[in-house]
């Protein structure tokens, strides 16, 4: 499910969180894609470029530099991502739970109709379905309220937790799940360097190809 974009005055957005005006729906500034240097020009010279021990460990200069902006009520729902992460909270707190790549069996997926939100002009959200697209993979489930009926096997899965606070940085490694919340008004700003496509992506591969054959999906 895809959110419903909007270009808002960040001063608008600001106002919103603190309380001073409405807009419908939860707003969260989470375009990705290195949306900082290309939306937020103005706020480089507050941050590094990058993450220099991070840059010499890996070896190479982070991919994108994403900044995040948004309610308590933005929830980011469980996933993997194919990056590895240094996650900087500026303001306020976020909050992770995870599951190590080792966890793939007892997480399910199932397949979905790609989906947007779209902002009628009565001010409510309609789904539209994108019908000439394929059926793209998800995990259904909430790991904070899991449908163990549904879902035995991830009664197996061990979940961590972490809560990053203002001035602290995650390392959240590729392939590793996650899903996050955080406090209102909460201001992050991360670096996605690219992870290499090795030895430990193969493990991850028969892994998951594993699942799949075995039932375990």
């Amino acid at each position: 499910m895809m959110p419903a974009e909007r270009r808002l005055p960040l001063s608008f957005v600001l106002d919103v969180l603190e309380g001073r005006a409405q807009h419908p729906g939860v707003l969260y500034v989470q375009k990705q894609c290195s949306n900082l240097p290309s939306e937020l020009p103005q706020l480089l010279p507050d941050l590094e470029s990058h993450v220099p021990w991070a840059s010499e460990a890996l070896g190479k200069m982070p991919d994108a530099v994403n900044f995040w902006l948004g309610e308590a009520a933005a929830v980011t729902s469980l996933h993997k991502d194919h990056y590895e992460n240094l996650y900087c909270v500026v303001s306020g707190e976020k909050h992770f739970l995870f599951h190590p790549p080792s966890d793939r069996p007892f997480i399910p997926y199932e397949l979905y109709t790609p989906a947007t939100y779209q902002l009628t002009e009565e001010g409510t959200f309609k789904v539209v379905d994108e019908e000439a697209m394929e059926k793209v993979p998800w995990i259904p489930l909430d790991p904070l309220a899991p449908d163990l009926a549904r879902y035995p096997s991830y009664s197996q899965a061990q979940a961590l937790r972490c809560t990053v606070r203002a001035g602290e940085m995650l390392y959240l490694p590729a392939l590793w799940f996650h899903h996050v919340q955080q406090s209102q008004g909460c201001i992050a700003v991360n670096f996605w360097y690219d992870m290499e496509y090795d030895l430990k992506y193969s493990y991850f591969q028969l892994l998951d190809s594993l699942t799949k054959a075995s039932g375990l999906d």
